[in-house]
């Protein structure tokens, strides 16, 4: 079982969990103090295990970027240190093969020998200097979207279109507070004042992104955007991870009409049932993430055959 003193550093005093913030965020672009935008410069490291990065995959895969950002993927059961780690025993020898290192904190440590926050995927590294570049999982999938445009595929989808970035943007943050993040306030609440104000939510948004979805194929009628891609990433967790281990369990996704069938939808696209892995996922969140899983039992279930449509 993964100690969890961390969460002493991420929590307020009522117990309610505060996410720790991104460390590089310089954005991607051709101005001052940004990000060039190169092929073949950056690599990106991911699990099939963190939502946070999953996103990205499955925008790189839509767009067809997978030539020019190369991509490295770490364990979902994290390596038994003092810290908060990630490693690359998926590879062969336990060496990311173009990084040449066993742990993504080398590479944080590379940019800042002095950080002491959490090792965190979504990570971009400049493979020129083997240095994490950007960690900002709130707002790399919208420089894949935008300003790396030259390198999509010739029928990419414009997943964050001009006209309703300010639209996308409003529910993007509502989704994060209430979904994304909500999930963690819950699952990683150190009281139970917390632990319900969580709860309740993800739930309350749950219920009202039902409502929304009942009359719409995806959050923008018949057009497809990163608002989709970030609630997926929640959803397809949920009754695997969330439920469970998280204590998320007044409903399963299961258990509604238009989520259920808006989730296997988007699963059935290459893009997000390619970047899902039930394995890792189940893996992570009940060896890495339910404190009281004291004997490090992975769950039998639940059956996922029902989620192709």
């Amino acid at each position: 079982m993964m100690h969890q003193s961390w969460l002493g550093r991420e929590s307020a005093a009522d117990g309610a969990f505060v996410k720790q913030d991104s460390r590089w965020t310089a954005p991607f672009g051709s101005g001052a103090g940004e990000l060039p935008v190169e092929a073949g410069r950056y690599r990106l490291i991911w699990s099939k295990a963190c939502p946070f990065a999953t996103r990205q995959l499955i925008a790189l895969r839509l767009l067809g970027l997978e030539d020019a950002v190369s991509v490295g993927l770490v364990d979902p059961v994290r390596p038994r240190k003092e810290y908060r780690d990630w490693a690359f025993t998926l590879d062969a020898g336990g060496v990311d093969p173009a990084l040449g290192i066993r742990f993504l904190s080398e590479a944080y440590k590379k940019a800042d020998p002095s950080y002491e926050g959490r090792f965190t995927v979504p990570a971009v590294i400049d493979t020129r200097t083997g240095a994490v570049v950007n960690n900002d999982y709130d707002k790399l999938s919208c420089y894949w979207e935008t300003v790396w445009q030259p390198f999509h595929k010739a029928d990419a989808p414009d997943l964050y279109p001009k006209d309703l970035r300010a639209d996308i943007d409003a529910l993007n943050e509502v989704i994060f507070r209430d979904v994304n993040n909500g999930v963690y306030r819950a699952g990683f609440a150190r009281s139970q004042a917390a632990y319900e104000e969580g709860c309740t939510a993800v739930f309350t948004r749950l219920d009202a992104l039902e409502t929304r979805l009942s009359t719409s194929r995806f959050l923008f009628g018949e057009r497809l955007t990163d608002s989709d891609i970030r609630l997926f990433v929640t959803l397809s967790r949920f009754d695997i991870a969330y439920y469970s281990a998280f204590r998320c369990n007044t409903r399963r996704i299961r258990d509604y009409g238009a989520l259920w069938r808006y989730t296997r939808e988007l699963y059935a696209i290459p893009a997000f049932g390619l970047s899902t892995d039930f394995d890792h996922i189940k893996r992570h969140y009940h060896l890495c993430c339910d404190a009281g899983n004291v004997f490090d039992i992975v769950p039998k279930g639940p059956d996922n055959s029902d989620w192709k449509i």
